[in-house]
């Protein structure tokens, strides 16, 4: 997921939002390094924190758990510590708003049942065939289907409602007790009957106006959503998750932010509106990216996906990290590369490699979106404040991801062991291409060429008067096609009396070319 940055820091932060016919794609970057990808499909029916009327299929008292259908392919999975103690109410409020005795949806008058037993069984709490609300909590991964909660919560700005609740608590991230007490104080003054409260980071200094606004946001969610549930059939959703861009922001947007740019319009206007609702003065940072070059080139994001994503991941000074998988864990291995001979002394080369790796890794488990268990092995280090330090250093740089983590000290050989929860599956993006040596011998640089001139030459002889080809290659190839005086861009200028702009193409393979029009439309 993305993280969020502190206030006092003076990061710049970058939301770069690229929108195709039916996927969008989200960019975080971090002083212009990326940090974080994520990628909306439109197919995309489970999504974390879309909330269900589901039917449970079948109870296994041997996994204490069920099998759930929401309606995916494979069937969801609910464990009995994933009821919620509430459980009893949740059924009662469900069935009496299904027969209509029960129109009432803010819980004010509703009669709650008494929590179920902590350590009870499945099969006595839900049955097969019944109907319940369920959350997902972690989306399909492989073969496995939805992991699912019958505990709900709905998100917003400022605090999370969860309903059949009394609680209130502050996220630990805040550290001030005065802080914690102030903002318990206030959400006990709002918060309405039934409803529990948790205030979230972000909260910390706001005021109660605007924590009851985001309160009555959310509490207006929750009763569109019970309005729904009479007419619901099962399996069905019965609340979204907010649209991606907005739920980004709702989760990640901080004073570091110095712009939000997008090539959607559609998307533009939401985020203009979204940004109106939870910080008006930052509305202008938001931006329609109308450059002709496609929106990741320009921001450098392909590029930087092409070096990241790889087995092997270069880092400053020489050193690099190798990065396996494994169907049981990750397995990230700590090279020195050419730093060897450049230091005073082997122990301040291991630290200091060691250091920037840290750095470097707690950024690929965001960017890929790691989880499960990871293990690291670090470059030997004898000493033992450099092992602390090199632990203090890596806790910190993994608090920046507000993905829920647990990281061990490095043992005796150096291996650090990480473990990151996992919501929905990881980042995988090939970074080899496929060998254009197909037949054993590589067709020569000239031939590509020649076939680019002899397309040209169709074109400009079709459309005389056509304006603004331009001609989008892999960067290799663009650099020869610049190169030289005259370049064979400058005789095609001299030739048909046209200036070709060429544009170099990150994301293109190296015998992969296109040519566009003026208004950015493939020439085929």
């Amino acid at each position: 997921m993305f993280s969020v940055g502190t206030k006092t820091n003076r990061v710049k932060t970058e939301l770069i939002i690229r929108s195709n016919s039916s996927d969008i794609d989200f960019a975080l970057l971090r002083d212009g390094k990326l940090v974080e990808l994520h990628k909306d499909k439109g197919d995309n029916n489970f999504n974390v924190g879309d909330i269900f009327l589901a039917k449970i299929k079948k109870t296994l008292s041997g996994l204490n758990a069920a099998f759930v259908n929401v309606g995916s392919e494979k069937d969801a999975f609910l464990h009995y510590h994933d009821l919620g103690p509430q459980l009893l109410s949740l059924s009662k409020y469900i069935k009496r708003i299904s027969t209509g005795k029960e129109k009432e949806f803010t819980l004010k008058n509703f009669h709650f049942e008494k929590d179920i037993d902590k350590h009870g069984k499945i099969d006595q709490a839900i049955k097969a065939g019944q109907n319940l609300l369920v959350q997902v909590v972690k989306e399909p991964i492989s073969t496995k289907g939805p992991r699912i909660s019958s505990e709900l919560s709905i998100a917003g700005r400022y605090l999370v409602l969860v309903p059949f609740s009394d609680r209130v608590s502050v996220s630990q991230k805040i550290s001030s007790n005065k802080e914690k007490d102030r903002l318990k104080r206030l959400a006990k003054s709002i918060k309405p009957k039934g409803f529990g409260v948790i205030l979230r980071t972000v909260a910390e200094g706001i005021k109660v106006a605007e924590l009851d606004r985001d309160l009555q946001n959310s509490l207006q969610r929750w009763v569109t959503m019970c309005k729904q549930l009479p007419k619901a059939q099962a399996p069905a959703k019965v609340l979204s998750e907010l649209n991606r861009a907005s739920s980004i922001l709702r989760d990640v947007f901080d004073d570091s932010f110095t712009s939000i740019v997008t090539n959607d319009k559609t998307l533009y206007v939401e985020l203009k509106e979204y940004l109106q609702r939870i910080a008006p003065e930052k509305e202008k940072i938001v931006k329609m990216h109308r450059a002709k070059m496609p929106i990741f080139e320009k921001y450098f994001i392909e590029r930087q996906i092409k070096t990241a994503f790889g087995r092997t991941v270069s880092m400053q000074k020489g050193a690099y990290l190798v990065i396996e998988h494994t169907e049981a864990l990750h397995v990230i291995d700590v090279n020195s590369g050419n730093r060897s001979n450049k230091a005073n002394s082997q122990a301040d080369t291991a630290l200091e490699v060691n250091l920037i790796a840290a750095t470097e890794i707690a950024r690929q488990l965001q960017l890929r979106d790691m989880g499960g268990i990871i293990v690291v092995d670090f470059i030997d280090m004898h000493a033992a404040e450099h092992r602390q330090k090199l632990f203090d250093h890596l806790k910190k740089q993994m608090q920046l991801t507000r993905t829920k983590h647990k990281v061990l000290p490095p043992s005796k050989f150096g291996l650090v062991q990480i473990t990151r929860q996992r919501v929905r599956p990881e980042r995988v993006i090939k970074t080899n291409e496929e060998n254009p040596n197909k037949n054993g011998e590589v067709e020569a640089p000239i031939i590509l060429i020649d076939k680019i001139e002899n397309q040209l030459q169709k074109l400009v002889n079709k459309n005389k008067g056509a304006k603004g080809i331009t001609l989008h290659v892999h960067p290799f190839v663009a650099s020869y096609l610049k190169s030289g005086f005259p370049s064979i861009q400058n005789k095609w200028f001299l030739s048909y009396k046209k200036w070709i702009k060429i544009l170099p193409r990150d994301a293109y393979q190296y015998l992969e070319y296109r040519f566009y029009t003026a208004n950015d439309k493939v020439i085929k």
